[in-house]
């Protein structure tokens, strides 16, 4: 396979677009077109798993954390980026990366972390919002299938587990083509009643362009007239965090299901352990600014990475909050990674990097 065979499948899962704006994710050093030999798959890029690849023949690394945030502006290897950018080059290896778009993906990061806890009725936390756009055009209706199509296959018109989702209304349009135009119905100089459609669709915003200029490319019109409008309500297909259901169990007994689920030595908690759990709430990484949405939506245990101090504090008899690190959260990320690829090329050689740990240590 090539390399942009793999992204290209990892991203309909997980699309860029879903990335927040602090975010680097997708390609960071690599040829889309490049033949792959094999893949390893790892939370972190290291030194050491850059060293694993040449010495196993994998030339295309794929991690949840990207290697580069910021762009560098000397590569003299006083960093482990600016020696890894340079080895991977040398050894033409492909480093690619999905993060947060994985993390607010519905089927991503704090998915699996429910699908780990067995839990159900699963849906996200925090919805993104103001992020749809619906788009409203007005088709002569010979025209209608082919301008919905086009609209589609652009990108528009996905909710959840359905795609092609429309809203089409008959009515009639009217209009004068003045001197200069040539009118697709009717004459110059003529006010022309036309048999029309009302077309809605959905779209993200970052995918309008291409819906619209695919939108008047299949319009028959010479000026389609058309509305862009922007939806206040969250997309509840994306966003980060989960919350969902757990058999009610004692709280003690469930935070030792979760140490053995996410292969934690330790778990860090504050609240009442002599309580019943049966609502849970989660987020991948660093995610001690949900707790508040965690309680509003009725959890009872909150579990997120990289917790502060105070951060504990203010609500031990509201909720239980249960800090077990940002490696331990999302490690399994890879599992996810390695899903998708088998699953395009059940034969292709990947694997999980052997040499990858966490950097963070318990003594």
């Amino acid at each position: 396979m090539k390399v942009k065979e793999i992204t290209n499948a990892i991203e309909a899962m997980a699309p860029l677009y879903l990335q927040e704006s602090w975010d680097n994710a997708g390609m960071q050093v690599g040829d889309p077109d490049s033949e792959v030999t094999g893949v390893l798959l790892c939370t972190d890029v290291r030194e050491e798993i850059v060293d694993e690849a040449i010495e196993r023949g994998a030339n295309m690394i794929i991690s949840h954390h990207p290697l580069l945030f910021r762009g560098l502006k000397k590569i003299v290897g006083r960093s482990y980026q600016e020696r890894i950018v340079t080895k991977v080059i040398k050894h033409d290896i492909t480093i690619y990366c999905a993060h947060t778009n994985m993390d607010c993906a519905v089927g991503g990061v704090n998915f699996k972390m429910a699908e780990k806890l067995g839990m159900k009725n699963v849906r996200v936390l925090d919805p993104q919002q103001g992020t749809q756009r619906k788009i409203v055009v007005f088709v002569p209706t010979e025209a209608v299938a082919k301008v919905e199509k086009a609209m589609c296959d652009a990108g528009a018109g996905k909710l959840g587990n359905y795609d092609n989702c429309t809203y089409s209304m008959s009515g009639e349009g009217h209009y004068r083509a003045l001197d200069g135009a040539e009118p697709w119905a009717g004459k110059v100089g003529e006010i022309h009643s036309e048999p029309e459609v009302r077309l809605e669709v959905l779209v993200h915003k970052s995918l309008c362009g291409r819906v619209v200029a695919a939108m008047i490319k299949a319009h028959p019109y010479e000026e389609p007239a058309f509305d862009i409008i922007a939806l206040e309500n969250g997309d509840k297909y994306a966003g980060l965090g989960v919350i969902g259901d757990v058999e009610p169990q004692d709280a003690r007994e469930f935070l030792n299901k979760v140490k053995a689920a996410f292969e934690v030595e330790t778990v860090r908690y504050s609240g009442n352990l002599d309580r019943q759990v049966s609502c849970v709430a989660m987020c991948g990484g660093a995610g001690a600014e949900f707790t508040g949405l965690a309680m509003m939506q009725g959890a009872d245990v909150y579990i997120t990475g990289d917790m502060k101090y105070h951060e504990f504090q203010g609500n031990e008899d509201r909720i239980i909050l249960a800090d077990i690190g940002h490696y331990e959260s999302e490690h399994y990320t890879k599992e996810i990674f390695y899903d998708i690829i088998t699953k395009k090329n059940p034969n292709f050689a990947v694997d999980f990097a052997k040499s990858e740990k966490n950097q963070v240590n318990y003594l």
